[in-house]
């Protein structure tokens, strides 16, 4: 290791700043010729696992991995030893180790929400390329930052939302914005329920968890195995119900499919103008209103719903349905016979695409993406442009919920007009020690 943690704690003080504070040209340094581009990963639950199998079965080499579970650190690093036949894998609790490595060039971040924006904005200001799972950050303001850092070092940021890699949600938007359903009215996305405050019961701290890490920037609580169930187990742990970690599914499938009506609209480096609320005490009808005109309403359905004045796109995972004036010119959803999502997809995209004025960006593969703009340097699909918007949609409606007022909205500015909102829910509770140096 060139730089020892010692070292660079020893330089940030005795608490821990956030990284933007030092100058990149101290860490950044270029890959050497002809050496594969190098990889560590933060987090490795369920979907950092699956994340690294991807990565090991690309051109790169996995020196380090990093988890607050000894048993999930441990298993993870016998995986990239076994697949290298070596030793050589590192494993570590702290995750400032692998930031203090200049020979790591990316890191792969899949910890809980709450922990996104300290480790990006560390690597981004240390040289190194980010691939981080959504929503990208867990308030408006990190999402600021990391954007903001992103634009100061030079760095590649990707977003871990991957659907945008997916065909089915490529040529949905690209109908959408061609006018091929005429003008759009309406955005209809389905996914659950807003966050909800903390209220688990202290269960006893199991020994190889280090529970103080793992609450970190977050308020600290009791353990309870429903944050972080022990061990390598095989499903999601619910600590993103809980608006101290997660964002609730406003911030998990919310973020994709959110994420989808922005490219739907061609909002990317927007939002809305105005967040309205659900009746007091509902779950659904979160409505964001656009400076178009356009409203994205919080609702149960297919998925992502664009409702245009001359017809209708549906999308979903492995689903696709195109209505125009009133005929269904193709359909597929689960158990639908005699056809495929594929098949339909491809039949639409023939029929209203081949001359298209507006051609989407085409990834052939999330992670593949992340790869070849880490070697050209060219934006990827899901850039931090792209994440730092879409998550602010998802905490605007959290917002919304929890607090059951009218929100005027500066998307530009990212700031409360007209004296509503409150300044204050744009930064979520942080602990002094992660807090920020001025």
């Amino acid at each position: 290791m060139t730089l020892s943690r010692r070292s660079l704690l020893k330089g940030l003080g005795a608490t821990v700043a956030l990284p933007y504070l030092l100058p990149s040209s101290v860490w950044s340094a270029e890959t050497a010729p002809n050496r594969k581009k190098t990889i560590a990963f933060i987090g490795m639950g369920i979907q950092s696992r699956g994340l690294m199998d991807n990565f090991l079965d690309q051109d790169v080499k996995v020196l380090a991995v990093c988890d607050v579970d000894t048993t999930r650190r441990m298993d993870a690093k016998g995986k990239v030893d076994q697949k290298y036949g070596n030793q050589d894998c590192a494993a570590y609790n702290d995750f400032r180790d692998i930031i203090a490595r200049k020979d790591i060039d990316m890191v792969c971040i899949a910890t809980p929400d709450h922990w996104h924006a300290i480790p990006t904005l560390m690597a981004l200001e240390t040289g190194k390329d980010v691939y981080c799972e959504k929503p990208l950050t867990h308030d408006i303001q990190e999402s600021v930052e990391v954007m903001a850092m992103v634009k100061k070092t030079g760095r590649i940021l990707q977003t871990g939302s991957m659907q945008r890699s997916a065909k089915e949600f490529r040529v949905a938007c690209e109908l959408v914005q061609n006018g091929v359903i005429g003008k759009l009215k309406t955005v209809e996305c389905s996914f659950g329920d807003a966050a909800k405050p903390c209220d688990l019961k202290e269960e006893a701290a199991e020994p190889g968890l280090d529970w103080e890490r793992w609450c970190g920037p977050a308020p600290f609580r009791p353990y309870n195995a429903a944050l972080s169930p022990r061990g390598v187990h095989g499903y999601f742990p619910n600590w993103r119900a809980f608006k101290e970690y997660g964002g609730g599914m406003v911030c998990d499938w919310g973020a994709h499919h959110l994420d989808i009506a922005q490219w739907g609209m061609g909002m990317d480096e927007s939002g809305p103008i105005e967040v309205r609320p659900a009746a007091a005490g509902a779950k659904r009808g979160c409505t964001l209103v656009y400076a178009n005109g356009v409203t994205v309403v919080h609702r149960d359905g297919f998925g992502v719903r664009f409702i245009g004045e001359d017809g209708e796109v549906l999308v979903n995972r492995g689903k696709f349905k195109v209505i125009l004036k009133g005929e269904t010119l193709a359909a597929f959803e689960q158990g639908t016979k005699g056809t495929s999502c594929e098949r339909e997809v491809a039949l639409m995209e023939k029929r209203f695409l081949k001359e298209a004025k507006i051609k989407l960006y085409n990834s052939k593969g999330h992670i593949p993406d992340f790869l070849e703009c880490v070697g050209t340097r060219k934006k990827p699909i899901t850039s931090e442009i792209v994440g730092g918007h879409s998550a602010i949609c998802c905490h605007l409606m959290n917002l919304s919920y929890w607090n059951n007022q009218v929100m005027k909205w500066d998307p530009a500015k990212y700031a409360f007009l007209s004296g509503t909102g409150d300044p204050k829910w744009l930064v979520g509770s942080r602990r002094t020690e992660w807090k920020k140096k001025t």
